[in-house]
This record gives C-alpha cells, sequence and structure tokens, in this order.
C-alpha cells in the first residue's frame, strides 16, 4: 500500500495547484509541493529496509485473464528513480516558482508537473509490464503537456508535437514488444520476466521483442537516429527542460534497459545494437553540442551526447559497465539539471539564449558564473566532481572490453574523442558566456543575479557534485549498490569509489580528454567557418515537411472516400463484410451440417412474413419519412416478439423498450424536417443497392443455415451453471451483464453518459424555426397540451414507476434489470414532457441528469472499487440470504448497485437528450413542417 501511495500521492493532487493558484503565488507552489514531499518522506522511510535488499511488492488482482493488475515494487533501481525523480522534481517546483512571470499561469504548469510526476512515479516503480505501459504513454501525453505549456508560442507547438510523435510511436513498439515478453513467459509480472531471462533468449521471437523494446527505448532517450526532437523540445520553460530532460522523461529508456537486463541483455543482438546505437549517440551528441550557439540547444545536445554513454555502458554487457552506467546517470542528473536551471537564469535574467550575444557577464553575474563553472566542470570531468568518478569508471570499461573483435582498440579512442568535445563545449559554455567580451548586446541590459530563490536548487544540486565527488564511498556505495543488485538480479563486488586510483591508462585517457577539449575549443573558429560552408539540415523542418505532406495526402484520400454520401458508406461496408464472409462460405466443402432443421409453426412463420412486408414496405416508401417510422416501429416490434417467441424474454423487454425510446427519439426529429425526402439516387445507384442488399441477405441466409445445422458450442453452457452460485441470480442475462461482464457494461454505461452530456452540448442554446402549418397548410392544433393526454399520463406516472421499480427489483433472477427498468422510468417521464410541456414538468421535477448520469457511472465504479479494496479483483461480486420478520429471507447481492448504477444512468443519459429536444421549438414560424 506504501508504494501505490508513493505513485498516487502526485495523481491525487493535480487540482490542488489550480484551486491554490486563486490564493497567491507563494501558496499554489507550496500545495504542489506537499504531494511530493509526503512522496518522498514514505520513499525514504523504506530507505533502511530497499538498500539492504529488500523487494517491496504491494498487489491487487484486477484482470486475471488479460494478465493486467495493479501491481507495484519498490527495489534498488526502483529507489534510484523515484529519489531522483521526487527530489529534483521538488527543487524544481521551487525553482519554477521564482522563473515563471505572473502572466504565466502557474496552476495549469504545476498540475501539468505534478501529473507528469506521477506518470513517471509509476513507470519506475510498476510490477505488471501492463501497467508500465500504461504509465509509459502517460508521460508522452504529459511531457506534451508540458513542452507545448506557452501554447502561444509556434516553436513550443511543434516542439511538443515532434515529441509526442516520436515517443508515441516508440510507445507503440514498445507495446508490442512488452506483449511479445508475456508472451513468451506467459505472464506480465515483472518478478516473471526478469526470471525468464534464459527462456526469452532461447525463443525465435527474442530478435523481434528486443528490436521493439529497443525501439521504444531509444526514442524516449533520444538515441540515434531518433535524437532529433529532443533540441526542439528545448522551446518549453527551462524548470521542464530541467526536469524532464536531465533526471525524469529521457532517462525513462535508459530505465528499460536497466529493468528488463536480466531478461534481454547477455546476447550478441543485445551488444550490437545498443553498444552501436549509444556510441554514435554520445559522438553525435558531443561534436553537434560544440557548434550551438542556443545555450539550452547546446545542454540539450550534450544531453543526447550522456545518454549515449550510459546506453553504450548498457551495451557493453558486463557487470561493472552496468554500475558505471548507474554511476553516470545518477551524476548525469544532478549537474544537467543544475545547468538546465541555470541556463533559465541566464535568459532569465538577460533575455536572449544566444551565446553570441552573451558575453562577459561574469561582472554582473558573479554568483551565477562560479555555479556554472562546477556545474560545466563537472560534466566535462574534471577531478573533485562527480563526472570524474563515472567517467573514470567509463575508460575503465572500454579499455578492458574485448567484444568488438578486432576493432576492440578503437571504441576507446571514440570515446576519448566524444569526452575531448563533451570537455571542449563545457569550456565553451563558460567562456563564451561569462568572458571573452562585454556584455553590451542582450536585450536586459544591465543584467543582475536573480532572486534567492532561483538559485537555491541550484547551489544545492552544485553541491551535491561537489559532495559526490569529494566523497563518493560515503554519500553513493549503498545506493549504488543497491540499484546495481536490482538490476542485475543478484550482488555483485563494486570498486571502491574514490578520488584518486593512483597513475594509470583511465587517468591518462581523462588527461587526454581534458588537453583535447582545450586545443579542440582553441581551434574553434576555422571549425565553425567549415560548418558554415556545409548545408544545414535542419529536422524540424524535415519533419513538418513531412506532416504536412501526410496531411495533404489524407486529405486527398479523405476527398476520395469521404463524400458525405451514407449510401456510399453503406455500400463499402456491406461489400468488405460480404466479400469477406463470402471467402470463407465458398472455401467450405458444404453448407449443410449433419443436424436437421426444426420444424416451422405457424405463428412463426406469419410472423417472419409480416417482419419482412414490414421491412420491404419501409424500404418501398422511405421517401415519406413518417410512413417509414411507422412501418420501422412494426419492425422493431416484430423483433421484440421474435425474442419472446425463442425464450429470451430479457432481450424482448429491452427490444420493446429500447423501440419506444427511438420512436419518441425520431418522432421529435421529424418534426423539423420535410415530410417527404426528395429523390436523390439515380439507376444505377438503385441497381447497385439492389444486389449489395441481395448478397447481404443470402450471405446471412446461408450463414444461418450453416450454423443452425451444425452442433452448438456456446459458451451459455458456463454462465447457466455459474449464474446461480457464482452470481447469486437465476436471471443468466442479468447475472452475465453486472457480474461476469459487469467490466463491459460499466464501458457501456460510461459511453452513454458520456454520449448524453455530448449530445446535449450540441442542442443546449439551439432553437429551431419550427412550422405553423403542416405541408398541407392545414394549422396544428391550438391546444398544444389536451387534456385527455395530459390527464391520462399522470394517472400513469405512478403505475410505470411502480413498474419500473418492480423490474429492477426482481432484474437479478427473472426478466428485468437496471437497463430495463431505467428505459421505462425514462418512457414515463419523457411522456410527461410530451404531455404537459417542458416547463411544467420541469418545475415539479427538478433533477440535474447531469448529476444522475454521472452519479449511476460513479456508482458502478464505487461497487468494482469496493471489491477491489477487500483484496477481490475488480468488480466482484457477492451475495448472501438475511431473514426479515414477517417477510422471510431475502437475497442481498451487491449486483444490485452496480444495477443501481445502470439504471440512474440510462435515465439520466436518455432524459438528457430526450427532454432538452422539446426545447428547440421554442420559436415558431410560417412554413412547411412534418
Amino acid at each position: 500500500m506504501l508504494v501505490l501511495l508513493i505513485v498516487l500521492l502526485p495523481l491525487l493532487a493535480v487540482f490542488l495547484p489550480v484551486m491554490a493558484e486563486a490564493w497567491g503565488r507563494n501558496s499554489c507552489a507550496w500545495a504542489t509541493a506537499l504531494a511530493p514531499a509526503l512522496a518522498l518522506v514514505l520513499l525514504l522511510s523504506q530507505a533502511s529496509a530497499v538498500l539492504s535488499g529488500e523487494v517491496l511488492l504491494a498487489h491487487w488482482a484486477w484482470l486475471e485473464l488479460l494478465g493486467l493488475h495493479i501491481s507495484f515494487r519498490l527495489d534498488g533501481l526502483g529507489f534510484l528513480f523515484a529519489l531522483l525523480i521526487l527530489g529534483i522534481g521538488l527543487l524544481v517546483i521551487l525553482y519554477a516558482r521564482f522563473y515563471l512571470s505572473p502572466r504565466d499561469p502557474m496552476g495549469r504548469f504545476f498540475a501539468y508537473l505534478l501529473l507528469f510526476m506521477a506518470a513517471m512515479l509509476g513507470v519506475v516503480l510498476a510490477e505488471n509490464l501492463l501497467l508500465l505501459i500504461f504509465f509509459w504513454e502517460l508521460t508522452s501525453l504529459s511531457s506534451f503537456l508540458l513542452i507545448g505549456y506557452w501554447s502561444h508560442s509556434s516553436e513550443a507547438r511543434k516542439g511538443a508535437r515532434m515529441a509526442l510523435t516520436v515517443t508515441g510511436g516508440g510507445g507503440l513498439a514498445l507495446l508490442a514488444g512488452v506483449l511479445l515478453l508475456g508472451h513468451i513467459v506467459g505472464s506480465y509480472q515483472l518478478t516473471d520476466v526478469l526470471a525468464a531471462g534464459e527462456q526469452i533468449r532461447a525463443h525465435a521471437l527474442y530478435p523481434l521483442t528486443l528490436v521493439l523494446v529497443l525501439l521504444g527505448v531509444f526514442s524516449k532517450s533520444a538515441q540515434f537516429p531518433l535524437h532529433f526532437w529532443l533540441p526542439h523540445a528545448m522551446a518549453a520553460p527551462s524548470p521542464i527542460s530541467a526536469y524532464l530532460h536531465s533526471a525524469t522523461m529521457v532517462k525513462a529508456g535508459v530505465f528499460l534497459l536497466a529493468r528488463f537486463y536480466p531478461a534481454l541483455a547477455d546476447t550478441q543482438w543485445w551488444f550490437v545494437l545498443v553498444s552501436t546505437v549509444g556510441l554514435l549517440t554520445l559522438l553525435i551528441g558531443a561534436i553537434t553540442a560544440l557548434y550551438k550557439h542556443d545555450l539550452k540547444g547546446l545542454l540539450a545536445y550534450s544531453t543526447i551526447s550522456h545518454l549515449g554513454l550510459i546506453t553504450l555502458l548498457f551495451g557493453l554487457d558486463t557487470r561493472l559497465a552496468v554500475a558505471a552506467a548507474l554511476f553516470h546517470l545518477i551524476n548525469h542528473a544532478i549537474f544537467k539539471a543544475s545547468l538546465f536551471m541555470l541556463a533559465g537564469i541566464i535568459s532569465h535574467e538577460t533575455g536572449t539564449r544566444d551565446i553570441r550575444r552573451l558575453n562577459g557577464l561574469w561582472h554582473f553575474m558573479p554568483h551565477t558564473a562560479v555555479l556554472t563553472m562546477l556545474a560545466a566542470a563537472a560534466m566535462a570531468g574534471l577531478p573533485l566532481l562527480n563526472g570524474f568518478l563515472s567517467k573514470e569508471m567509463l575508460f575503465v570499461e572500454v579499455l578492458a572490453q574485448q567484444q568488438w573483435g578486432s576493432f576492440s582498440a578503437l571504441l576507446p579512442v571514440l570515446v576519448l574523442l566524444g569526452a575531448a568535445f563533451s570537455v571542449a563545449y563545457s569550456i565553451r559554455l563558460v567562456h563564451a558566456v561569462f568572458f571573452d567580451g562585454q556584455a553590451v548586446n542582450v536585450p536586459r541590459f544591465p543584467p543582475h543575479e536573480p532572486p534567492a530563490g532561483m538559485h537555491l536548487p541550484v547551489q544545492l544540486l552544485v553541491l551535491l557534485c561537489v559532495l559526490v565527488g569529494v566523497f563518493p564511498a560515503f554519500l553513493i556505495t549503498a545506493l549504488l549498490h543497491s540499484a546495481v543488485t536490482a538490476t542485475l538480479g543478484h550482488a555483485i563486488e563494486l570498486p571502491t569509489l574514490a578520488i584518486w586510483h593512483g597513475f594509470n591508462q583511465p587517468l591518462l585517457f581523462s588527461v587526454l580528454a581534458v588537453v583535447g577539449g582545450g586545443l579542440i575549443y582553441l581551434l574553434r573558429k576555422p571549425q565553425f567557418r567549415a560548418l558554415g560552408r556545409i548545408p544545414n539540415w535542419d529536422a524540424k523542418q524535415v519533419f513538418e515537411a513531412l506532416v504536412q505532406r501526410s496531411v495533404w495526402l489524407a486529405a486527398r484520400l479523405l476527398l476520395r472516400l469521404e463524400s458525405g454520401s451514407l449510401q456510399r458508406y453503406m455500400a463499402w461496408l456491406l461489400l468488405v463484410a460480404i466479400l469477406g464472409a463470402g471467402y470463407w462460405l465458398l472455401a467450405m466443402p458444404q453448407w449443410r451440417g449433419p443436424l436437421a432443421l426444426g420444424a416451422v409453426d405457424g405463428a412463426t412463420l406469419l410472423g417472419a412474413l409480416i417482419l419482412c412486408v414490414a421491412s420491404l414496405a419501409t424500404v418501398r416508401w422511405h421517401h415519406q419519412r413518417l410512413v417509414a417510422l411507422i412501418m420501422l416501429s412494426v419492425v422493431g416490434l416484430l423483433v421484440a416478439l421474435a425474442f419472446a417467441r425463442f425464450s429470451a424474454p430479457d432481450l424482448a423487454l429491452t427490444q420493446l423498450s429500447v423501440e419506444m425510446v427511438t420512436v419518441l427519439l425520431l418522432m421529435l426529429a421529424l418534426f423539423f424536417l420535410p415530410r417527404y425526402t426528395p429523390q436523390e439516387s439515380s439507376n444505377l445507384r438503385r441497381w447497385r443497392d439492389l444486389v449489395l442488399a441481395g448478397l447481404a441477405g443470402l450471405l446471412v441466409s446461408v450463414l444461418a443455415f450453416a450454423l443452425l445445422t451444425r452442433p452448438e458450442d456456446s459458451i451459455a453452457g458456463f454462465y447457466i451453471a455459474n449464474s446461480l452460485t457464482g452470481g447469486g441470480g437465476t436471471n443468466v442475462v442479468n447475472v452475465i451483464l453486472v457480474d461476469f461482464r459487469g467490466f463491459d457494461t460499466l464501458g457501456e454505461i460510461s459511453v452513454l453518459a458520456i454520449a448524453g452530456v455530448g449530445i446535449y452540448a450540441m442542442i443546449d442554446g439551439l432553437r429551431l424555426h419550427v412550422p405553423t402549418t403542416d405541408a398541407l397548410g392545414r394549422p396544428w392544433a391550438h391546444q398544444a397540451h389536451p387534456l385527455m393526454l395530459v390527464n391520462l399520463s399522470r394517472v400513469m406516472l405512478p403505475l410505470a414507476l411502480m413498474i419500473s421499480a418492480y423490474i429492477f427489483l426482481r432484474g437479478h433472477n427473472l426478466p428485468g434489470g437496471g437497463f430495463i427498468a431505467g428505459l421505462i422510468t425514462a418512457i414515463a417521464l419523457i411522456l410527461q414532457y410530451v404531455s404537459s410541456g417542458e416547463e411544467w414538468t420541469r418545475a415539479r421535477w427538478r433533477v440535474n441528469y447531469h448529476a444522475l448520469a454521472a452519479s449511476g457511472v460513479l456508482i458502478a465504479g464505487i461497487t468494482g472499487v469496493a471489491s477491489w479494496l477487500l483484496g477481490y479483483p475488480f468488480l466482484t461480486s457477492t451475495f448472501t440470504h438475511v431473514h426479515v420478520p414477517l417477510v422471510g429471507d431475502l437475497e442481498l447481492a451487491s449486483a444490485m448497485l452496480f444495477d443501481l448504477g445502470v439504471y440512474l444512468t440510462v435515465v439520466g443519459a436518455t432524459l438528457l437528450i430526450l427532454a432538452n429536444l422539446g426545447k428547440l421549438s421554442k420559436v415558431r414560424d410560417d412554413g412547411e413542417g412534418a
């Protein structure tokens, strides 16, 4: 339960900052920080257990057949990432309080931030892989909102769209990979998947599974060639960049590399794919970063480079390389978050991020300059700072690897080149911004130091860079050991973390990196001139061109397919169905099965003939709308009688109720339409429709014949056998709806409620000019509410409500239930609107139909949550019998509460639609009518 709370606290607090914004900016920030702070306290309370190697699991069964459960795990790896997410998240909240201007809606900003924080916590703490996918996609959606926070900016909108497209596409690939993992292992629980590493790697689907998972990883962590979205996400405010692109979102991909390491690693496929992509990303990001003039652009490409470094270490596929990767992941989150905040401070105080205009800020912002120099030095990997230690571990691993065969000696050289460029762009970040001339060309002159609240988070992060660099064994060893153990699945002996390991080859490479970086920076001007002669390739322009081209092609295709003709849509639908089903029918050796057809009695034959005649009459006179509606009503009535004839009374009652509501709806709509439909179809279309209708009828006949002459093999036997013992009811249909398939019903009533609200929103405020005469010029009756209808409807109302209550109460054991009862109630109330008018009925029936429909869905959902909280799968029902004096034994079933939710939703949604249609006829005018 505690692990669940860590995830839920930020999620449940999403609305707090929006509400607290009215109390002031400080109150808004405090309200935002409350939930992450509580979650961090809960996390730290489990530190001793997790660091000692325990794995804390929280599990609630949900959809057993699908393998989806609400389950979380807190181990060393999850603890490390949750600590970064919550710790840096709190610092970002403090920083954003002073960064955002009064014009920026702070409540919305913090609400998006909390939503993203909860999504990231869900990713790193999920035990069920399908649940992990849910949170993974939620990170993409919430990051889209954060990147596009400044929606007035075209750059922000385009950057958000690009990020969502790339990471969303990767998420689909990851979903496919996870489904394959579940197929191979037979479980979506992470514990089972990690324990089945040998089984997964030996399976024929392993290469495909690995590629799909890595596509999700590489898209989220901006690995080559999917790295182009990250620099364009820099259009987001600096607090977002500091959070998403240093400590959280881009780390989600490398988190999956660590999480799936026991299941997917230790193969040649893993080594080649992961290490090659990581090395290319490391070099491309480092080289590109040096030549970027935008301050955040430089940091974005440096982030890409460091993520490539971490990916490369995982790809080297050694136990100590994993330790180095996790150590550098911690270090990168610390110094990169501080650097993005410092970039935000510089742009906040100067009005620009263009490095070519930022010179000599040392004289105006010395405090900021010192913090930037320390953070940049940590990024460059200079001694006594945290980046130096993990960079040495990197050199140790690349120098020791032999997996690249004859190219093994090349890997350290390439990594050294990347490290040298890392030093070069770190020098440029400090020298070009704070020295190298005077700050005379900035929009806000003279610049000055920011408020102390903006400096405080940076000071804490830079202090950590120094403390980890000086006291690594004391501060990091336990946390790193726990994370490595959780990643590998077993404990290993970590190398000693110390600021000095003597004169050795990794130290020599560190010195060469610093010297080489300095030389690259000194020779930067010829490089910039050479770069200027190379055609510029802008990923954003290419992406936007592809988007526009896709939109153009979609529009062309839409114009060809969506002509506005319902006949054409139905024709295509029927044609596909006929071809699809007809192909398999023609492939059957014979259509007739071993069973003989049953005898047809006269009543059934007569009903079928009337049904056919009414259907043909509907088609024949469809131009006369009122006649067609009457014929259609006959069809509905005959279908209801057919259900009753073949022992389906529940379906008959439902059909009859739905038919009444439908006829009322159509009558209200037809009142505003012409009496006759104009002739629209040509002779060719009529022949096309006739052929399609004939083929469809023939297809259905043959299918029915083939099924009726074959032995029945239905799931109905299971429901019949278990309806009473499992659901406590003898009405199998109702038990299926509220118990066995209650989740489907919950989804259906949710859709019904949404549809009701949507239709209400469309017609609310709409007023149509209605006719005062019919098509023949005869005036409508002056008495809008006939006395006979008024008196009859008022007498029938209590009777109808009593029948509705009776149908509802007996529904668990006899034909009836919440859906049918809801329709009966809705029809009875609609009759009052029709007979007495909308104003009269509203004055006596003061019910908010929105709230009624919503309460129905809520009650149905609460019954599911109640069983879940009691330790049973979602929507598990129970029943018992109680003895009532003078009445006898009564059955009480929890499914009745669910059925009550169905009843209320049906009543609320139906009345939202039908009762508000009566408001359309407030304004009268002469014209042709129905």
